[in-house]
């Protein structure tokens, strides 16, 4: 595998130092040759660095967002430049309002998007970032998450990452954003600074909204942290943090991965919360293994790590469409909080390789609150020889049922071009429905005009209440987009 090399001006010898401190040395093994691992040398927001560190670079403005209906489909964003990685969530007590997130790329904010109208049309507006910590430095905002509350507030999870003036790393620290009139403005808090040695990533968010629950109302997020080792490669730790004031503070943070003997990594922390307000935290580890583990007093102490599932791939695959970036291995979780036979019960998706060298989506269930996992069922029903990607799993607090969407090749040959599926379990898990098509135009990330230092992002986002099921994804279709860049698509999906 060969590590790659970026020059952005005076920066580059500080660059040079930094991509090798952050250096960790993965197991090479993979399914076959179609799935190779790439290096986990820099932080997955990387791209967006050689951006808007490079000299000159001026962020771009604001774009005019407007939603434009094609089909079924919904250009969320409608915005110049490109925009990946997206992450989307429905009010509990009004569903007509969902509020959804992305990456600019060629901009410093985050991103925020809401509709009032179930979807049918969007707004947008941009997420505060704190003051530089060098003077004439600057800072952006990278991966999205969003959550409700039930008392109408809606929060948004980032992490911001701080530059001198000449593009050096200052550090990063962690965001968590709130509005309380439907996304249409925001407030944010930042913590957890660390600096140039010590990197924040892969935030996400979930919000206990069982009323009955004695931590109701309650903020979780969870993040990775890889921090330098003394003369040795990083080690990356699974850190978390909760708010019970309506995200104005949050707790110091609890490093709950295995961080005993030798090297060690975890990434893609996913929290979600149970019908009896436990709270969980998936991610998958360098031990090849999708990891959970639990608290039942909202977050003060956790107990045992158990194992989900094993997997094939140690980090991320250099799969024919993802063919730059690579496609991350992370769970994607959830739990049946629905008055339904299966309340209760956890489910867990997430995207490996399978014998035949290609990739599939696979969902794994509990019932005995984590402790012991099924085998996995396979989602994706292609027959081989395709790869999917970038899943989000949700599961609808009414109806216990199990929605879940990704990216697939199936319909291209040479597995370049991708369209977004989407798939239901409504049988605890035991077998999955047919799977459907949502995107009604395909898109190609590996040809000359594609973002090809970010593609897609890591993951794609989903949620569900009632029936009403709103998947958002990345898509950058022949005609469908301002300038040719990747936007922000989603799509109402009702199941009968």
């Amino acid at each position: 595998m060969k590590k790659r090399l970026w020059v952005v001006g005076a920066g580059t010898l500080t660059l040079a130092l930094l991509a090798m401190a952050l250096y960790i040395v993965l197991p090479t093994h993979a399914a076959s040759s179609n799935t190779s691992s790439s290096p986990y040398s820099q932080p997955r927001w990387w791209a967006k660095y050689q951006i808007v560190s490079a000299p000159g670079f001026k962020p771009a403005p604001a774009g005019t967002t407007r939603s434009v209906t094609v089909g079924t489909n919904v250009n969320v964003s409608h915005e110049a430049g490109p925009q990946s990685e997206t992450s989307i969530a429905i009010n509990p007590s009004n569903p007509t309002q969902i509020v959804g997130g992305a990456n600019e790329i060629f901009r410093l904010p985050m991103r925020g998007y809401f509709s009032s109208d179930s979807g049918a049309t969007w707004g947008g507006v941009d997420l505060p970032l704190p003051p530089p910590i060098a003077q004439n430095g600057f800072d952006f905002g990278s991966d999205p998450g969003v959550a409700w509350d039930l008392r109408g507030n809606v929060y948004y999870s980032y992490i911001v990452v701080f530059f001198s003036a000449g593009g050096t790393i200052n550090g990063t620290e962690m965001a968590v954003a709130r509005s309380a009139d439907g996304g249409q403005s925001w407030t944010a808090t930042f913590f957890n600074l660390g600096g140039p040695g010590q990197f924040n990533d892969k935030p996400m968010i979930a919000v206990d909204t069982n009323p009955s629950s004695p931590n109701a109302n309650t903020v979780y997020v969870a993040w990775d942290t890889t921090v330098k080792g003394k003369g040795g490669p990083s080690s990356s730790g699974i850190q978390f943090s909760r708010s019970t004031d309506g995200g104005q503070t949050f707790s110091t943070p609890l490093v709950i991965s295995d961080t005993g003997g030798g090297q060690r990594f975890g990434i893609g922390a996913d929290p979600f919360v149970g019908p009896d307000g436990r709270v969980y935290v998936a991610w998958h580890d360098i031990t090849n293994a999708i990891l959970v583990r639990s608290s039942g007093d909202g977050g003060n102490a956790f107990g045992p790590i158990t194992t989900v599932a094993p997997t094939h791939i140690p980090f991320d695959a250099l799969i024919p469409p993802q063919n730059l970036r690579g496609a991350l291995v992370y769970p994607a979780c959830g739990a049946d909080r629905s008055a339904g036979a299966f309340r209760g019960r956890l489910y867990c998706s997430w995207m490996d390789a399978n014998s035949a060298g290609d990739t599939d989506i696979f969902l794994a269930t509990s019932t005995d609150k984590g402790a012991t996992w099924s085998a996995p069922v396979t989602v994706n029903d292609d027959g081989g020889g395709s790869f999917q990607f970038n899943q989000w799993l949700a599961v609808d607090p009414v109806t216990g049922a199990v929605d879940m969407s990704w990216n697939d090749s199936r319909n291209d040959p040479t597995n370049a071009s991708t369209d977004v599926y989407f798939a239901q379990s409504t049988n605890g898990g035991a077998s999955v429905s047919p799977n459907v098509k949502v995107t009604t135009a395909q898109t190609n990330e590996t040809v000359a005009g594609a973002d090809l230092g970010n593609q897609y992002g890591d993951y794609e986002g989903i949620d569900a209440r009632g029936g009403s099921i709103h998947p958002i994804w990345t898509d950058r279709r022949a005609g469908g987009t301002v300038d040719g860049f990747e936007e922000t698509y989603s799509a109402t999906i009702t199941v009968k």
